[in-house]
C-alpha cells in the first residue's frame, strides 16, 4: 500500500531542460509555482533526464523558490546507464546492483536539494536484476528515511511479481493513452488493481497532436464533437478518459504551456458520459478486435467478419 499522496495529475519535468525547452532557473521556478497553483503538486524526475542535468537545475529552482518541501512530492527513477558527456558509460545498459541504487539516489538527493523522495522508480526493466539486491536497497534507503514509496517504470505483470518476491512495490509508471491503451487489455492494470499497485501514465495524451494516421484523423474528429459538448479542450477530455480507468492512473503530463496546465485540473473534475469513453476508444481501435475474456470487443458493428 502507499504511503504518500500524490496529486491527481503529476507534473513531468524530462522536457524542462536541455532535452527540449531549456527553461532558464528562473523559469522552472516560474512553472513549480504555476503548477502548484494549479493542484499539480507531484513532479516527476528521472536521473537521466537531460543527460543528467534536469534534476541539479529544477534543485536551484527550487531552493530559489523557497517553498516548503511539504507542498510538493518528487519522483525520481534510475537505473538506465545513458551515453553522455556526464557519465562513463561505453554502450547503453542498466545498473540495479545495491550500491548503484543508493548512490543513485543519493545523487538525486543532492541535485533535487532535498532529503528524501517520496517515490523512487526502477526506470526499465534489465535482464540481469538481481531482486535480493533490489529489495537490501530498498529497504536501507526507506530505513534511512531516503525514499519513501518504492515502484517501477514500464515494468509487465510478471516482472513486478520477480519484484515483488521480495519487497513492496507502490506503483508502476507505464504507457497509457487513448491511442496506447494496451495495459488495461494485456493484463496489466488487472495486476496492478489485484496487489494495489497505482498506476501512473506517461505520455497520457497520446499521438493526437503529434501523429497524422487514420487513428488519430477518427479521434479528432470526435474530439470536435466532445468539445462542443463539455465545453472543454480535447487535451481535458483525453485526459479525463485516462483518469476515468478504474485502476485509479496518475497521468503523468509534460507540458509547459500554463494555458494548458491550467486546463489539466479540470479533467479530474470531468466526469465523461459512458458512451463518449468507449467512443473514444471506439474510435481509437478502428475496425480492430480485442479478447474480451469470455467475449470479444467488435468496434464496427457492420463488421461481421471481426472473430
Amino acid at each position: 500500500m502507499t504511503k504518500t499522496t500524490l496529486s491527481p495529475v503529476i507534473a513531468g519535468t524530462m522536457n524542462w531542460g536541455v532535452w527540449d525547452k531549456k527553461l532558464s532557473t528562473t523559469e522552472m521556478e516560474h512553472m513549480i509555482h504555476i503548477c502548484l497553483e494549479n493542484k499539480i503538486t507531484t513532479f516527476d524526475h528521472a536521473d537521466i533526464y537531460g543527460s543528467y542535468t534536469t534534476e541539479a537545475e529544477f534543485g536551484k529552482a527550487f531552493a530559489s523558490s523557497e517553498i516548503s518541501r511539504e507542498k510538493l512530492q518528487l519522483i525520481s527513477k534510475c537505473g538506465i546507464q545513458h551515453i553522455s558527456p556526464n557519465r562513463d558509460n561505453k554502450i547503453k545498459h542498466y545498473n540495479y546492483s545495491k550500491d548503484y541504487i543508493i548512490w543513485s539516489v543519493e545523487q538525486s538527493l543532492k541535485n533535487l536539494q532535498t532529503d528524501f523522495l517520496d517515490v523512487l522508480l526502477l526506470h526499465r526493466p534489465s535482464p540481469l536484476l538481481q531482486t535480493e539486491e533490489i529489495a537490501e536497497a530498498i529497504s536501507k534507503l526507506k530505513s534511512d528515511g531516503k525514499i519513501i514509496d518504492f515502484g517501477l517504470s514500464n515494468f509487465t505483470a510478471s516482472q513486478t511479481e520477480l519484484i515483488r518476491k521480495n519487497t513492496e512495490v507502490a506503483y508502476n509508471q507505464v504507457q497509457f493513452s487513448a491511442t496506447h491503451f494496451e495495459p488495461m487489455l494485456d493484463g496489466s492494470f488487472d495486476y496492478m488493481q489485484v496487489h494495489n499497485i497505482r498506476p501512473m501514465s506517461w505520455n497520457p495524451l497520446g499521438t493526437i497532436f503529434r501523429e497524422d494516421n487514420e487513428q488519430t484523423r477518427r479521434l479528432k474528429k470526435l474530439l470536435a464533437k466532445l468539445v462542443e459538448k463539455y465545453h472543454l479542450g480535447s487535451d481535458t477530455i483525453l485526459l479525463s478518459w485516462v483518469l476515468q480507468h478504474p485502476a485509479n492512473v496518475l497521468p503523468v503530463a509534460g507540458t509547459v504551456n500554463v494555458a494548458r496546465i491550467q486546463a489539466l485540473h479540470k479533467a479530474v473534475e470531468l466526469q465523461l458520459d459512458k458512451e463518449d469513453w468507449f467512443a473514444i476508444w471506439t474510435e481509437s481501435m478502428g475496425k480492430m478486435c480485442h479478447n474480451m475474456g469470455a467475449g470479444f470487443w467488435v468496434s464496427d458493428s457492420n463488421d461481421i467478419n471481426c472473430k
